[in-house]
C-alpha cells in the first residue's frame, strides 16, 4: 500500500469526518481555477484541526501560493473503501468507572461519619486483623503502603494512555512556534488559522485529562477503605500501647497520632513516605509511564 494511501486510511480511522473533508478538498483542487488550496477558501469545509493534521502528516504539501494534496489518486483509492473506525469505547468512562467514582466519594464520608468508619473498619479487620497480630503497627502501615503502591502502579499501567497527551503537547508546541513565525512575518491569515487550531486543541485537553483521571478513581476506591481501617484502628484504641509510636528522621520518636510539625499525624506522614518511595521503585521496575511521552 502506498504511503499517502496508508496515511489517509489511518487518519480517517481516527477521525471519520475527515473523509468528507478530503472529498471536498479533492473537488476544490481539481475543479478550482487555481491548482492550489488556500485556507481562506476551505475553512468552511475543513476544521483547523483537520487542516493542521493533513499538513503534519504530509497529505497537504506546500505549493507556490498555498497547499496541494500530495497524491489525489492514492487519496481517492483510500476513500473508495470503507475504513474500520476505531472504537472509542475504551477511551471513555464506562458505567463501572462511574460506579467506582461514586463508591470512592461515598467512602470518603467515613473520615467524618463514625458509623461509616466503624462499618468499613470492622469489615476490613477480618482480613487485616491477622496482619496486625503478627507485626508492629508501623510495619503494618509499611506493608499496606507497599500493596497500595503495587496495585496503583498496575492500574496506572493498564488504564492510563499517555501517548495522546504527548502528541497533544507536541502539537501545541508546534503551533506556538508557528505563531511566533507568523507574527514575525506579519502573516495575519496564518495567525488566525493557528489560533483556531489552538482553541480546538485546548478543547480536546479536557477530555484527555478526564481519561487520565480514570485510574485514580479505582485507586481511591481501594485505598480509602484501607486508610479508613488504619484510622479506625488508631482512634478506637485497637493498637497495642507498645506499638503506638514510630521514629521519624528529624522528628525522633513520635506517637502515631502526634502531629508532625503541627500538621499531619505521624502515621499519615509515614504512610505517604512509604507509598511514594515504594511507588517510584515499582514504576521504575515495571517500566510504567505516568507522564506524557514526547520522545
Amino acid at each position: 500500500m502506498a504511503r499517502t494511501e496508508q496515511t489517509v486510511r489511518s487518519l480517517v480511522r481516527e477521525d471519520p469526518e475527515l473523509a468528507d473533508a478530503l472529498e471536498r478538498l479533492l473537488d476544490q483542487q481539481e475543479e478550482g481555477d487555481e491548482d492550489v488550496l488556500k485556507w481562506r477558501n476551505v475553512k468552511e469545509d475543513v476544521t483547523t484541526g483537520q487542516w493542521g493534521r493533513l499538513i503534519e502528516k504530509g497529505v497537504l504539501e506546500d505549493a507556490a501560493d498555498g497547499f496541494r494534496l500530495a497524491d489525489t489518486d492514492e487519496i481517492r483509492e483510500a476513500l473508495s473503501e470503507d475504513v474500520e473506525v476505531e472504537d472509542d469505547e475504551e477511551s471513555s468512562w464506562s458505567q463501572w468507572d462511574k460506579m467506582a467514582a461514586v463508591g470512592a466519594v461515598a467512602m470518603m464520608a467515613g473520615y467524618s461519619i463514625n458509623s461509616v468508619r466503624n462499618t468499613v473498619g470492622g469489615a476490613l479487620d477480618v482480613l487485616l486483623g491477622p496482619l496486625d497480630a503478627m507485626l508492629p503497627f508501623y510495619l503494618v502501615i509499611l506493608v499496606l503502603a507497599t500493596l497500595t503502591g503495587l496495585y496503583s502502579t498496575i492500574l496506572q499501567d493498564n488504564l492510563m494512555d499517555m501517548s495522546g497527551m504527548g502528541e497533544h503537547q507536541e502539537r501545541m508546541q508546534e503551533i506556538q512556534d508557528a505563531q511566533k513565525e507568523a507574527r514575525a512575518n506579519d502573516n495575519d491569515e496564518r495567525l488566525e488559522q493557528l489560533r483556531e487550531e489552538q482553541m480546538d486543541l485546548m478543547g480536546d485537553q479536557l477530555g484527555m485529562f478526564k481519561q487520565q483521571f480514570r485510574p485514580m478513581v479505582w485507586i481511591m476506591l481501594i485505598t480509602i477503605p484501607v486508610f479508613l481501617w488504619m484510622y479506625w484502628m488508631l482512634l478506637a484504641g485497637h493498637v497495642d500501647g507498645g506499638e503506638g509510636y514510630l521514629v521519624l528522621p528529624m522528628f525522633g520518636k513520635l506517637e502515631l497520632l502526634d502531629g508532625v510539625a503541627g500538621f499531619f499525624p505521624a502515621w499519615i506522614v509515614w504512610y505517604f513516605f512509604c507509598t511514594m518511595s515504594i511507588g517510584q521503585i515499582l514504576r521504575k521496575a515495571l517500566n510504567v509511564q505516568t507522564g506524557p511521552d514526547t520522545a
